[in-house]
């Protein structure tokens, strides 16, 4: 398995789960990540995603994107595509 950078968490909202993540490469949903940084490192799919509180299937490079997450993470954490 390889993986590579996509983005990093810019926010994180303990109370619903949910990280922002800015997006340098594309994700959709079924797609495998791993978040990396500080407090975190674990391996989670993409179930969903949202932009501006409406669901989405595929984010592109630019992007803010909301997405829940299995445990909590921290700016500035990084996102990797599992290929």
């Amino acid at each position: 398995m390889s993986e590579k950078e996509i983005g990093e968490i810019t926010h994180y909202f303990s109370n619903v789960g949910v990280a922002v993540l800015k997006l340098t490469k594309s994700l959709k949903v079924g797609d495998k990540i791993h978040i990396q940084g500080v407090s975190a490192d674990f391996e989670q799919d993409v179930t969903s995603m949202q932009v501006d509180r409406k669901p989405i299937e595929k984010a592109k490079a630019g992007d803010d994107v909301g997405m829940k997450v299995d445990e909590p993470v921290k700016g500035n954490e990084k996102v990797y595509l599992i290929k």
